[in-house]
């Protein structure tokens, strides 16, 4: 975990007010700004007219802003839900990071959030598994941090929750002997008793738990999905996406 200590600069939004029910952060979520330019996305998330916010924004250069304090509750991630849990404004962090979501992040912005995530994740005792994207928690609502994310660099600083070893992978994939219904039956499981919300398709499912543990596998649906195609194309289940999954 980065020992590395960042003073952000206060930029203070008005749209945040208190945690509900006595609630703490016991997860932080990662978005991306999908806007052009980190001045462009600290002006909306400090406009009140939009009525969204964040606890901190990164840009490109690495540069690290602050608008609400950790203790309060600010607007990022609306609806979806986690573990079962709802209300993930609530129990969480916000981070947005200055990005359109097709494009990799930046050396400067990946070091920022690394020694950020460390900060908050000692304050306020949260482990690696509850590092989540915003895609986790809103399946098919939202893509972020999307498919250029490296969830693995975080993953080897104990950063974020690794997937399946690469030698479960490997050997998942030799597996063929087993029906269809099965596997996706399975699948589900195993992606639900992680934390994936239940009431979504299966192939959307598949979508979200690849964007999370396989981002590489979702680049060319979520082009599609970007370029206004309805369907993107999507790799048939596999044993390996189960093997994915740190339950698997």
């Amino acid at each position: 975990m980065s020992s590395d200590v960042y003073v952000p600069h206060w930029q203070a939004s008005p749209n945040f007010g208190s945690r509900r029910d006595g609630l703490k952060p016991q997860f932080v979520v990662l978005h991306y700004t999908a806007m052009d330019s980190g001045q462009a996305a600290l002006e909306r998330l400090c406009d009140p007219a939009f009525e969204v916010s964040a606890h901190y924004l990164i840009s490109n250069t690495g540069y690290l802003w602050q608008m609400v304090e950790e203790s309060m509750r600010a607007w990022h991630a609306g609806a979806g839900q986690w573990r079962g849990l709802e209300d993930l404004n609530s129990r969480s962090i916000g981070i947005e990071l200055d990005n359109r979501g097709m494009h990799p992040f930046s050396e400067p912005q990946m070091r920022c959030l690394e020694g950020l995530l460390g900060q908050i994740m000692r304050r306020w005792s949260i482990p690696a598994e509850n590092i989540i994207g915003h895609s986790c928690m809103a399946p098919g609502r939202k893509h972020d941090p999307g498919p250029r994310f490296d969830w693995q660099r975080l993953a080897r600083q104990g950063l974020a929750q690794p997937g399946g070893s690469a030698h479960a992978v490997r050997d998942a994939e030799d597996k063929n002997n087993v029906r269809v219904d099965d596997l996706a039956a399975a699948f589900r499981k195993a992606a639900c008793a992680y934390g994936f919300p239940a009431d979504v398709s299966d192939a959307l499912l598949l979508h979200t738990v690849r964007l999370r543990f396989a981002p590489w596998r979702t680049q060319a649906q979520i082009q599609g999905q970007l370029e206004g195609q309805l369907e993107g194309q999507t790799p048939p289940l596999t044993y390996a996406d189960i093997a994915l999954l740190p339950s698997a």
